[in-house]
């Protein structure tokens, strides 16, 4: 007698205690190492992709719309294996493709796909996810739904509701992508993580074999009933599952919208891609509990009031504080999430519709991923696709419902109507004072209508369409009445969005990406007169900064022109730092960027002062290494997407490059002024590993007036003398590397070693 079964049991056609006990181990244990295995390979293998292009946040949005298109993919393949009535074919087909797909492994970028093209990033992209990690990630992805329905199969008790498995694959999921930047990326190398997630994939082969066998060890009548199901589980309505679509595709365009939102202003990096997602599939988990820690009804009425705080942190802008930013957006949006999942999980079907179900979710899943990654980016020249699915979030609520107050709720309409024409008719006329006005409480107008869509809500029980209407009020009010520091341009491609302010009577043009400032350029004297000849680099690049001071030094001690390599282009303010003779080479990977440098009517750096400039395009690590050894006098790194570092450019094998590219004497200069990383350290750190000694100049961080800015920069060279007056300088201070702080490479970062540094700096 085996431990699977007893006479009684096989007799009755139904396992037994123990055997029961053994299917609810393997079958969760191989769902939650499945989910553990899929959502580690996301920023696992992102963050090797990630040199290719820049470090741009845009990377980590792109790989989104491919792993959720896979996941259609797999879980429409779970759906077709699992309509046929042969129980061995299933099995047996699906261990085949995992086998199959092992020996794929370790992950590894295609070869041909090292370099991409000069235009079609995005879809670049997708065919290098999908050539190098597609089969693998494929059948992970169809283990979710498969593994449920065998379990379903096996005729054990909980089969008629196999949800709580799917709760067990989002922990799995969960703990994945929360352990990533706690622990796997500080502690391990790439190829190191390579090779463990290399060897889960083995361990999970054998665990799906497991269930495999046990699920064709156990009666073939066994799920009958289930699969039969009660007579009341009619299957669900086409209307019911383009809602289901509906009420997936929200959450999972908002999850790549507020992660391009915060992500620009901090990091390209997976500490910040994971926290949004972490929390994404943390609602999942939490609605299909059998009794939710979070009851639906509390995040229905949460629900407006988060929108309504999105609303104000959007109308608010500018400089927050990391934590506000960070705190606020996630709060908002796990909430929103957990409404709309909460509304899947009250509407799932019944066990023997399951993998339709899943189908749908994935489908919606992938359109919100195709809209927020690939097709808003296309179609805005702003990040419009936060605030519109932000509106759509609250068509998301439940239909019906009786109104509060009904005779008072039938003058709504026409008086948001009214409202709306009061509130925007005068950014559109010329009406003087009043806009003026307007504009210096546009907050608390936004405010104010963002909170009326709340208590509707709240207060009168409003239906769903009358909260969508109050919402898109107050979100184009944010459109409307932009910004009091001036009139606003945005330019948008694959590297984010950039605005062009051109301030009050338009004495200053000043471009920034999200909320950092990249430069600035002076068009008018204090006295309202156009200034005239070549212009003076402000912003970060003034004379008596640490980038200005450290040209000028590097000037004085060779005494001869000088030959200048500039990583990262800007409004082109560097442009108007060389001198008569010099040779200055740009280097940059965004076209847009160049052509708003290169437009007189934004910026006139380049034409007054390089007017033949034409920067090398492409990715600096690739375009740079292909310079000639020992040519360069000054290397100026200043490559930032917003306040994102692009980390292939702060690593030990790139300050190698750079080394090599210097000539006797020559040295590195490297721009780290930063609000949220602490990169002194790292930048010391990389000079050290190559044989270089370094010097920092470390302002203060509060900005001056006159757009006149403290910087932080690290010079490097071979050796003392090669600095010039620098190092007897007392603004520059000769700094050793830190012998605990472990080198930063192309095989290991540490962000969240940064972020912990400059917050522990209190700054």
């Amino acid at each position: 007698m085996t431990s699977f079964d007893t006479p009684a049991a096989a007799v009755a056609g139904q396992p037994s205690a123990s055997r029961n006990r053994l299917l609810l181990v393997v079958y969760t244990a191989a769902i939650f190492v499945s989910a553990l295995l899929l959502f580690s390979v996301q920023p696992l293998f992102t963050k090797m992709v990630l040199p290719r292009l820049g470090g741009s946040p845009a990377v980590w949005s792109v790989a989104m719309v491919f792993f959720q298109s896979l996941l259609l993919g797999g879980y429409a393949y779970a759906h077709f294996l699992m309509q046929l009535k042969n129980r061995m074919i299933p099995v047996v087909v699906h261990l085949v493709l995992l086998v199959v797909a092992l020996l794929t492994l370790p992950l590894s970028i295609a070869s041909g796909w090292g370099e991409p093209p000069s235009s079609g990033y995005a879809f670049w992209l997708l065919g290098l996810f999908a050539v190098s990690i597609g089969l693998p990630f494929f059948a992970l992805a169809a283990n979710n739904p498969m593994l449920q329905a065998w379990f379903v199969r096996t005729g054990h008790p909980d089969g008629p509701d196999p949800y709580f498995l799917y709760a067990s694959s989002n922990i799995g999921s969960f703990l994945a992508l929360l352990s990533y930047p706690v622990l796997l990326e500080p502690m391990f190398t790439l190829r190191t993580q390579n090779l463990i997630w290399t060897g889960g994939y083995g361990l999970l082969i054998v665990l799906i074999a497991t269930c495999g066998v046990l699920l064709l060890r156990s009666p073939a009548n066994a799920a009958v009933d289930v699969l039969a199901g009660p007579d009341d589980a009619p299957a669900p309505s086409w209307t019911l599952r383009a809602r289901w679509i509906f009420l997936a595709a929200v959450p999972s365009g908002l999850l790549i919208a507020v992660t391009a939102h915060i992500s620009t202003d901090v990091a390209a990096a997976p500490l910040l891609w994971v926290l949004p997602l972490s929390l994404y599939l943390l609602t999942w988990v939490l609605v299909f509990q059998s009794r939710p820690l979070l009851p639906h009804r509390w995040m229905l009425l949460a629900q407006p009031l988060a929108i309504a705080g999105v609303i104000v942190l959007l109308a608010i802008g500018g400089e927050q504080n990391l934590l506000l930013l960070l705190g606020g957006h996630l709060l908002a949006f796990f909430i929103i999430a957990m409404a709309c999942h909460g509304e899947l999980a009250r509407t799932r079907p019944a066990a023997k519709y399951l993998t339709g179900f899943y189908v749908a979710l994935s489908f919606g899943g992938m359109l919100g991923g195709l809209f927020a990654g690939l097709i808003a980016p296309f179609t805005f020249s702003w990040i419009a696709e936060y605030p519109i699915l932000l509106a759509l979030a609250a068509l998301c609520r439940p239909p019906g419902g009786d109104e509060r107050l009904p005779r008072w709720s039938l003058w709504y309409w026409p008086f948001l109507a009214v409202l709306a024409a009061a509130l925007l008719a005068p950014s559109w006329i010329d009406s003087g004072t009043l806009v003026g006005w307007l504009v210096d409480y546009r907050l608390w107008m936004i405010g104010a209508v963002g909170v009326l869509s709340a208590l509707l809500a709240l207060g009168i029980n409003a239906n769903r369409w009358k909260i969508f209407a109050t919402v898109a009020v107050a979100l184009v009010l944010i459109r409307a009445y932009p910004s009091d520091d001036g009139r606003v341009e945005t330019v948008r491609s694959f590297f984010g969005v950039h605005k062009i302010v051109v301030t009050p009577h338009g004495q200053y043009h000043v471009l920034m990406h999200g909320t950092t400032i990249h430069g600035a350029e002076k068009f008018q004297n204090d006295d309202g007169t156009p200034l005239t000849g070549r212009p003076e680099p402000i912003s970060y690049y003034h004379k008596d900064g640490g980038i200005g001071r450290a040209i000028t030094a590097i000037r004085k001690r060779k005494g001869a022109p000088l030959r200048v390599a500039v990583i990262g282009l800007g409004s082109g303010t560097l442009a108007c730092a060389s001198q008569p003779g010099e040779s200055w080479k740009f280097f940059e990977i965004d076209q847009s960027m160049v052509d708003t440098a290169s437009d007189p009517k934004y910026f006139t750096y380049i034409k007054n002062c390089e007017p033949g400039l034409k920067p090398v395009m492409g990715d600096a690590r690739l375009t740079f290494a292909r310079e000639p050894d020992g040519i360069y006098d000054m290397i100026i790194v200043d490559a930032y997407s917003s306040d994102a570092i692009p980390i292939h450019l702060a690593t030990q094998e790139a300050m190698k490059i750079y080394k090599d590219k210097l000539a006797p004497q020559g040295v590195v200069v490297m721009h780290v002024s930063n609000r949220h990383l602490e990169l002194e350290s790292v930048v010391v750190s990389i000079a050290d590993a190559n044989g270089m000694k370094s010097w920092v100049y470390d302002e203060d961080s509060n900005r001056d007036s006159e757009y006149i800015f403290a910087t932080d920069v690290v010079v490097s060279a071979r050796a003392e003398a090669d600095v010039g007056e620098l190092a007897a300088s007392k603004v520059w201070e000769e700094t050793d590397a830190d012998t605990n702080q472990r080198v930063w490479t192309d095989d290991y970062s540490n962000v969240l070693g940064a972020v912990y540094r400059r917050l522990r700096d209190g700054e």
